[in-house]
């Protein structure tokens, strides 16, 4: 038998050592089932409250647990890859959004909301990414696939539930895409339809 101590230094082990977050059940595959899902939960409480104040702190995300780096370290951290990562275009931040505030809707409700059509390779731009996913069918002719945001896109944005989504413009920060809400796009014709692409992020450090 351990001891709480213990138990919490193997679990900030597995934490550390692993990628991506971890969940209830691979905690408790650490433990052979000895701990439960109450008693974990306690200790993961314990573990962040004894890391705060620290340069890295426990969060609890859609996946899981996992450690990160708190806010005010980024800067010097982002200094070791200084190159900054592609912000989508406008056409993908306003199918994003409408996914994300919506769900779950199909390729014809975005394309009614925005007023134009919506591209196979913003669709694929989006589920590449791991942002959204095809979550089922609406029983209607044609039977179009039902999109809806995903794990990942809670964990990037480091959060436990869709009920827990920020204001539009702090989602385009975080996930650096170009803040414009749907409701200022306005109607514009098909042709006039942005890439899905990528585009370098533009302007000087701050």
């Amino acid at each position: 038998m351990h001891s709480p101590s213990e138990f919490k230094r193997v679990i900030e082990a597995a934490l550390l050592a692993s990628p991506d977050p971890l969940g209830l059940p691979e905690l408790k595959r650490l433990f052979d089932g000895e701990l439960s899902a109450d008693t974990l939960r306690n200790l993961l409480t314990e573990i962040g409250d004894e890391w705060k104040g620290r340069a890295v702190e426990l969060v609890h995300v859609a996946s899981g647990w996992r450690f990160q780096t708190t806010t005010d370290f980024v800067p010097y951290i982002e200094r070791l890859a200084p190159e900054k990562p592609p912000k989508y275009s406008r056409a993908v931040m306003e199918t994003l959004a409408i996914i994300a505030y919506r769900q779950p809707v199909t390729r014809g409700d975005i394309e009614n909301i925005r007023g134009v059509v919506v591209s196979t390779q913003i669709i694929q731009s989006l589920e590449a990414r791991g942002w959204i996913d095809v979550v089922g069918h609406r029983e209607t002719p044609g039977r179009p696939a039902l999109y809806a945001t995903t794990r990942q896109f809670l964990d990037d944005l480091g959060l436990r539930s869709l009920e827990e989504l920020p204001p539009l413009e702090e989602i385009a920060k975080t996930l650096q895409l170009e803040p414009v809400p749907t409701a200022e796009a306005g109607v514009r014709p098909a042709n006039h339809e942005e890439s899905a692409e990528p585009q370098p992020a533009t302007g000087t450090e701050g």
